[in-house]
């Protein structure tokens, strides 16, 4: 029985499984079912999207078939297909990702995008990641900004391993430390009171009555701590505009990613507290009001 099993996926051609593939995705309501077929079938086949085509006829080996039914398996139950693949580009660069955090976004990027220029002539900066994640944007602010100090901090030790991981990926471990604890509280021991040109921070936002609506990749899959804000989304906020400006130095950047819809009420916050200037809000290419940006007073 095995060995007619086995001769029988070895006659399954690559196009057939991946015709196969995109039913089974399409039937689970994957919008971009053939993509992401095409896709998994790569990274199983470690085939580039030519050479799929051009070996359409070519059958596949029994592990490739089961390792591949597995993943389609596995993504037409909604598992996101970043978690499957275990990578993520975020700043035009890939990314280690695990169950264990965030998957990277792209509006996201626009926190990298808006330190980076507004730093880039600033000699060794002194950077906080908080709520690191992945390290992404660590990592990518590491990247454009040579001359820059970075903590990435998280009170998750998998994330952290994550990481550390895409540190070593991107060649950057000598120049962003990773740190354990709550939102600021690593900054103490490193004496940072004061000294540190920009905070940086992708908090969860999403408030409590809308975390059962969210589409099962999201809701099911990622850590519900990098997801949970609070009854309105702007609990982790307000517990970073109070605190930063004890770290921040003069002049220093609070940038923090909102929800839709919360950018306002986030400015109105970062305005009650006192001690910021420069306030404003960075839309995403949606539209969206997505990054609270505020100054402490130079």
């Amino acid at each position: 029985m095995a060995e007619s099993l086995a001769e029988e996926a070895g006659r399954i051609t690559i196009t057939t499984l991946l015709r196969e593939g995109i039913k089974r995705l399409q039937a689970a309501g994957i919008e971009s079912a053939g993509q992401e077929a095409l896709w998994i079938l790569e990274a199983v086949l470690e085939r580039t999207h030519l050479q799929l085509r051009l070996d359409g006829e070519r059958p596949v080996s029994p592990v490739q078939h089961q390792r591949a039914e597995d993943l389609l398996r596995r993504r037409a139950a909604r598992e996101p297909l970043q978690y499957l693949l275990g990578s993520q580009e975020f700043c035009g660069r890939a990314f280690t990702v695990t169950p264990a955090v965030l998957i990277p976004r792209p509006e996201t990027e626009l926190l990298v995008e808006e330190t980076a220029r507004r730093l880039v002539t600033t000699p060794r900066p002194l950077i906080a990641d908080v709520g690191t994640g992945s390290g992404c944007i660590a990592v990518s602010l590491a990247l454009n900004l040579p001359q820059a100090e970075i903590y990435g901090i998280d009170c998750s030790r998998a994330a952290l391993q994550v990481a550390h991981e895409n540190l070593m990926r991107h060649g950057v471990a000598d120049r962003v430390t990773l740190m354990k604890g709550d939102l600021l509280e690593p900054l103490e021991t490193v004496s940072a009171q004061g000294r540190v040109t920009a905070i940086l921070s992708n908090p969860p936002y999403i408030p409590e009555d809308e975390l059962d609506r969210l589409q099962p990749e999201v809701g099911r899959f990622e850590p519900r701590l990098a997801l949970a804000g609070g009854p309105d989304g702007l609990t982790i906020h307000r517990r970073l505009i109070s605190g930063a400006l004890r770290y921040l130095a003069h002049g220093g950047i609070l940038a923090m990613e909102v929800g839709a819809g919360s950018a306002p009420a986030c400015v109105d916050l970062v305005r009650a507290q006192g001690g910021y200037r420069t306030i404003r809000t960075i839309p995403d290419q949606q539209g969206i009001e997505r990054i609270v940006w505020a100054e402490r007073p130079a």
